[in-house]
């Protein structure tokens, strides 16, 4: 249990130096806060799952952590395409000046 309470703030903290990293812009602002949110929510409910009330409150902070890190990996594909999507057009756009 103490390698998934390390692993899941490692999630967070790898997290956020990505998104440290990426434009201060508008078009960023959104899947940063949200990739953040859910990333940090991980550990953190990981955590209050292993000080449980009930069974029941163990059970729904572990699905808590499922969607949580679900939608951490839904906005990593998604900065990922982005990522990609941006570096074939700067491909494309350094073909035509090669070409001039």
């Amino acid at each position: 249990m103490k390698d998934m309470k390390l692993r899941t703030k490692k999630i967070t903290i790898d997290c956020w130096k990505l998104c440290a990293k990426l434009p201060k812009s508008r078009e960023y602002n959104n899947l940063v806060f949200q990739l953040l949110k859910s990333s940090s929510s991980v550990g953190a409910n990981w955590r209050a799952s292993q000080r449980p009330k009930s069974t029941a409150g163990f059970i729904n902070k572990l699905k808590i952590v499922e969607e949580e890190a679900d939608e951490s990996c839904f906005w990593l594909e998604v900065l990922i395409e982005i990522m990609e999507a941006i570096q074939q057009k700067q491909n494309v756009c350094g073909k035509r000046l090669m070409n001039y």
